[in-house]
């Protein structure tokens, strides 16, 4: 049956439902992680610091295939952690959706974390350090203090990883493959579209719809950071 070419088919439907899941669970997983790393990446000083840095931002400058590559190696089914994990509680992650959501992590990770460290760093020490004069946990500290001051660049850091999950494909299509219904993502689809003949519209409509899904969360994401800004201000202003 001919679609026409502003309705999305059933395999259109699910490419993009897995890619918003997909994206979601990425932003999730990569979260706490990513501030915890750009917090200790912003404020502590430690003995081969510079080569964690350099680890957490190498996705950014590897090709993506290799990171790909790499997690098959490790948590494949005959990987050195993938087979332990099958054979110890039968679960396996490569050529699954949360394969997918692994990759899409691994790659989105940097650019959370970048974000976030920029935000943190740029928290006035002062305020800090006047609340931990008055006896204020370390802890508290930053969840009362650094967290709301940091996070506008914690949201936009965040809104480039599920962007970035949306648009991953060398490492996912490496790592777990192109099968329709459980790991063919948005970028996928629109690869095997463009491989098919008649597939021209399909792919254009997939196209046009990424890049209106990617619009639409910078947009959310500017107007988070100017409502946390009021917040800031008016927070600042009270105190």
């Amino acid at each position: 049956m001919t679609v026409s070419m502003f309705s999305l088919s059933t395999a259109e439907i699910a490419a993009l439902t897995l890619s918003i899941k997909v994206a979601s669970y990425c932003t999730l997983a990569i979260c706490i992680p990513g501030i915890a790393v750009a917090w200790l990446l912003a404020k502590k000083s430690f003995i081969g610091k510079s080569l964690v840095d350099s680890f957490v931002h190498l996705p950014l400058v590897l090709p993506p295939v290799v990171p790909g590559f790499l997690l098959l190696l490790l948590l494949g089914s005959q990987g050195v952690l993938g087979k332990w994990l099958q054979q110890t509680f039968g679960i396996s992650v490569a050529f699954t959706w949360i394969g997918a959501v692994i990759a899409s992590a691994v790659m989105a990770f940097p650019l959370m974390v970048r974000s976030a460290r920029l935000a943190i760093s740029q928290v006035d020490k002062s305020l800090e350090a006047a609340a931990q004069s008055l006896g204020a946990h370390p802890l508290r500290v930053f969840l009362t203090i650094t967290l709301p001051l940091a996070l506008p660049g914690i949201v936009t850091g965040l809104v480039l990883a599920f962007s970035r999950s949306l648009g991953e494909f060398g490492a996912t299509i490496t790592f777990v493959g192109n099968i329709e219904g459980e790991t063919r993502t948005l970028p996928l689809a629109i690869y095997t579209y463009t491989q098919m003949p008649s597939g021209d519209s399909a792919a254009i409509r997939l196209a046009v719809l990424s890049m209106l899904i990617a619009l639409a969360a910078l947009m959310v994401s500017d107007w988070l950071e100017r409502k946390a800004l009021r917040r800031i201000g008016q927070g600042l202003e009270h105190d």
